[in-house]
């Protein structure tokens, strides 16, 4: 067993972030290298990225990636070579409206990121996984207890849990994982007016069984645990404070 947790400890594994300048991703980062985990992040905003090396330890390292074109994901992993772990974490806000007035040309470009961006990390990354490597992906609650109005990323959510089981099976035995989350108190909920954004927290406060809603740290620590659980994988943890049984 000591030689079982030696072998899926993060101390000197290469772990990379993609979305991992801001919110669920940076978090991620800070928790991995906080194990002693080396630290890659990606997205699409340099500025970002530096800001958020600056809160990384020395040595990590960021790139400027446009996560929407396939051709600068495969050029990205070839540039970065071999890694341990990836962390897919990237995708733009989703803008929630009933079926009526969703339009649906609009409604494809939530896909683009979150869904079609990582079944390219996926295909170009896999090959260049270490032995005892892993893939987390990212979903939310919303495929399993979806509500009005949030068809869409309902759609994305259940697109990436079944994306995950494929997964699995075809990369075994490489794991391959997905960290389904409620809601969390990121910049995923800035296109809400502050008015609004506390109005929402204040009732999720009062449905949630654990009466909070949930952290970035929150989310990165099952980051953590699914990187480093040996015997897991083709499953979507659900993080969401008891969302979807209320």
């Amino acid at each position: 067993m000591e030689h079982q947790a030696k072998k899926n400890a993060l101390s000197g594994k290469k772990v990379i972030v993609l979305g991992g300048s801001s919110g669920l991703g940076l978090a991620a980062a800070k928790a991995a290298a906080a194990e002693g985990a080396n630290i890659i992040i990606a997205s699409s905003n340099q500025s970002k990225i530096e800001k958020a090396l600056a809160e990384l330890p020395d040595g990590s390292r960021g790139y400027a990636v446009d996560l929407s074109q396939e051709k600068n994901i495969k050029s990205f992993f070839g540039s970065v070579g071999r890694f341990d772990h990836l962390i897919f974490t990237a995708g733009e806000n989703i803008t929630m409206s009933m079926l009526e007035d969703t339009d649906i040309d609009s409604g494809r470009d939530f896909f683009t990121i979150r869904l079609w961006g990582a079944f390219a990390a996926v295909k170009y990354g896999k090959a260049y996984i270490n032995e005892g490597g892993s893939v987390t992906l990212m979903s939310g609650n919303f495929g399993t207890r979806p509500s009005k109005g949030y068809s869409l990323g309902a759609t994305i959510c259940g697109a990436m849990d079944a994306f995950t089981r494929a997964m699995a099976v075809e990369l075994a035995p490489i794991r391959v994982n997905n960290i389904a989350a409620g809601i969390i108190k990121t910049n995923l909920w800035d296109n809400l007016s502050e008015e609004d954004r506390n109005g929402f927290y204040k009732h999720l406060e009062s449905t949630l069984l654990l009466k909070r809603v949930g952290e970035a740290e929150d989310i990165a620590q099952a980051f953590v645990y699914l990187m480093k659980q040996p015997h897991s994988t083709g499953q979507s943890l659900i993080i969401d404070g008891g969302a979807v049984l209320v």
